[in-house]
């Protein structure tokens, strides 16, 4: 049965922040424990590849940044190679001989996993939030709907006390096999038993519940958490929340909640940096000004400059968002726009007119 995959920074023992050196150390310490030719215990070689994997991910930086962001990496198509061809084992743990057959040996099963219960769909939600969210962090409601397992039946399709029969034509394997030659070629068809429609078993008394299918429609509600400084675009992992299995026994998948910012009439955002346009007129640019600018925690008033030129990019340090796991924060910039005016008095076009006189005369 497959098992929902631990977040590799808890497999590692180490934080998201965790530097090259950290991670490659904790991975030795932890590997040194595991490995099967140090460790006898049942489980040491699962826990091994568990720990393998897990560096193999973190210790590469396109790797760990798609991790990072999305909450998960698809090594499903991986060989070992792929994930373990750059590692220099040999550097790791110091000459000590381990067998880590990246031929085919201790790692093989990464290339073929042990197909057991098919496991659930994953669902992706979209969250919008407002900037001022990704400021403070905290939590946010997300209602979305999904198939789980009936909760009368648990899954079986048949009515408490009325336990499901073994399909006799299949054997129970929800599959029917005929075979055909063409000269000295033999071909063989696989296809779902008609008599139970691929189940394996007869359901004699369906569950009232969910009418035999094992599944029921379902609206959930549930609370994510939004952490400080949460990127545009980042996919918030929520374990066993996703479609039920079409398995019986099978695991669900997971929710992955795709948070987008709002739109602000005030900000545009860019990263951890906010970005804001103000007009002024060709006076204030030549003479300087203040202007009175929103921001996340208020207005404040900012300083134009004399002789401030077009498409100028005032900066506001510390007003834009937090980083993510991180300490600094982005600016507010400020893109000025020099109006010129369309229609002109008189008397504004001869004192335009006298300025350039002045100016020629320089």
């Amino acid at each position: 049965m497959e098992t929902a995959q631990r977040d590799y920074y808890d497999v590692l023992g180490i934080s998201n922040d965790a530097d090259e050196k950290k991670i490659k150390n904790a991975f030795r310490k932890l590997a040194m424990e595991y490995h099967p030719d140090r460790n006898k215990s049942p489980d040491a070689e699962a826990k091994f590849k568990e720990i393998a994997e897990a560096y193999a991910v973190l210790s590469d930086s396109k790797k760990r940044a798609e991790y990072d962001t999305r909450g998960y990496v698809d090594i499903s198509g991986f060989t070992t190679e792929d994930l373990f061809g750059d590692i220099n084992f040999d550097d790791l743990f110091g000459g000590l001989g381990f067998d880590f057959g990246l031929g085919g040996g201790l790692f093989d099963p990464f290339r073929h996993r042990h197909r057991g219960p098919v496991r659930g769909a994953n669902i992706e939600v979209e969250l919008r939030i407002p900037l001022k969210l990704v400021v403070t962090g905290g939590e946010e409601t997300v209602r979305f709907p999904h198939v789980k397992n009936c909760s009368v039946c648990n899954g079986s399709g048949t009515e408490p006390g009325h336990p499901p029969k073994q399909c006799k034509k299949c054997n129970g394997s929800g599959k029917k096999v005929s075979s055909s030659e063409k000269g000295r070629v033999k071909f063989q068809k696989i296809t779902s038993c008609t008599n139970c429609h691929g189940r394996g078993v007869i359901i004699n008394k369906p569950c009232h519940e969910c009418h035999g299918n094992g599944k029921v429609e379902h609206t959930e509600t549930l609370k994510v958490t939004i952490p400080i400084g949460v990127e545009e675009g980042m996919a918030l992992r929520v374990p066993g929340h996703g479609q039920a299995s079409p398995d019986v026994n099978g695991t669900p998948g997971d929710l992955y909640v795709i948070v987008r910012t709002l739109h602000d009439p005030r900000f545009e955002r860019r990263g951890i940096h906010l970005w804001r346009s103000e007009d002024i007129s060709v006076t204030d640019a030549v003479l300087g000004t203040k202007l009175r600018v929103p921001t996340l925690e208020g207005n404040i008033e900012v300083s134009v400059p004399p002789s401030t030129q077009p498409d100028t990019v005032l900066k506001v340090h510390n007003k834009g968002l937090p980083e993510f796991n991180g300490d600094e924060y982005g600016d507010l910039n400020i893109h000025v726009h020099v109006q010129i005016p369309v229609k002109l008095t008189r008397q504004e076009c001869k004192l335009y007119q006298q300025l350039d006189a002045l100016s020629k005369n320089k």
